[in-house]
């Protein structure tokens, strides 16, 4: 089993190209900074997701929103504030702390990085958002690889 493992892991640190993986962004569910918070959970709910991207006026990553991160916001002292949704913006809720992986990072780092997120986003050195990473794409990948052999 350690051969195998060994040339599994050979292969993928040589060979691997995340670029392949990429969601491209015109595809990714997302909203802007600026969008309300009723818009934000009305995107969720419909694309099933439980966190998207957040844009700013450019295109460049901001950060996430989530469906726990709205709920988080809108809950007052004894119950849920239902009216905050429509007066507060994704960018009060949303959470500026993202995975993000550049498109020529190294199948090693994003197999890392993919660990602990469901997805990572892909921004370039500016970081206009380019896509998303999934970890299923990459667990897909090593399912393949170890398929092969």
């Amino acid at each position: 089993m350690i051969p195998l493992l060994n040339a599994l892991k050979d292969r993928l640190l040589s060979d691997a190209d995340i670029k392949t993986l990429i969601i491209p962004a015109d595809k990714v569910a997302h909203v802007q900074v600026g969008n309300p918070l009723e818009h934000a959970l009305l995107v969720l709910i419909k694309s099933g997701y439980t966190a998207i991207p957040v844009l700013d006026e450019s295109f460049r990553l901001s950060g996430l929103i989530s469906k726990s991160l709205i709920l988080d916001s809108l809950l007052g002292v004894e119950n849920f504030e239902m009216d905050r949704l429509a007066e507060q913006s994704v960018r009060d809720a949303m959470n500026e702390d993202v995975p993000r992986i550049l498109p020529d990072a190294t199948f090693s780092k994003a197999l890392s990085l993919s660990i602990n997120h469901p997805f990572l986003c892909v921004v370039d050195q500016h970081r206009s958002f380019i896509g998303i990473l999934t970890r299923r794409s990459i667990l897909g990948l090593i399912s393949k690889y170890l398929h092969q052999h």
